[in-house]
């Protein structure tokens, strides 16, 4: 029962939307009122605990759903995955995601572990994570 395992948990990562393909064979579908299938789990998900027991997982590439999921859980967490490698933007996901306390968890694997395959490539990791930090930083602040 998932209402028991918040209770008892007391936090829940809830994967929400993604940009494959497969996404639109449920996660867009609407109901009579309008809203997708993703915009219907965030707001149950949210009569089912409180905004610091609930984080939502939302894909970077689809940015437009990004803006419809805080317009409907405004001050819940998200991860965004998806930011790279992987064609999400970041100016995107840190102008429609965040929120008054930013809200909002970039994660950026591939970008990062994968900018080289030589013998330098932790120097390359690193050199591509303090770029991300660097960008994020320009963007908020």
């Amino acid at each position: 029962d998932l209402h028991l395992s918040i209770r008892r948990q007391r936090q829940m990562c809830i994967r929400d939307s993604t940009s494959n393909q497969g996404a639109l064979d449920f996660q867009l579908k609407e109901n009579k009122d309008g809203e997708a299938l993703f915009e219907q789990v965030v707001k149950t998900a949210q009569e089912w605990a409180s905004p610091d027991q609930l984080m939502f997982v939302l894909g970077a590439t689809k940015t437009e759903y990004l803006e419809r999921v805080r317009a409907a859980a405004p001050d819940s967490f998200f991860l965004v995955p998806g930011v790279g490698a992987q064609g999400g933007s970041l100016r995107d996901v840190l102008t429609k995601a965040t929120n008054k306390d930013y809200g909002v968890l970039v994660n950026s694997t591939r970008g990062i572990i994968y900018k080289s395959n030589a013998r330098d490539f932790a120097e390359a990791a690193k050199m591509a994570a303090k770029e991300l930090q660097r960008e994020m930083e320009a963007i908020l602040f």
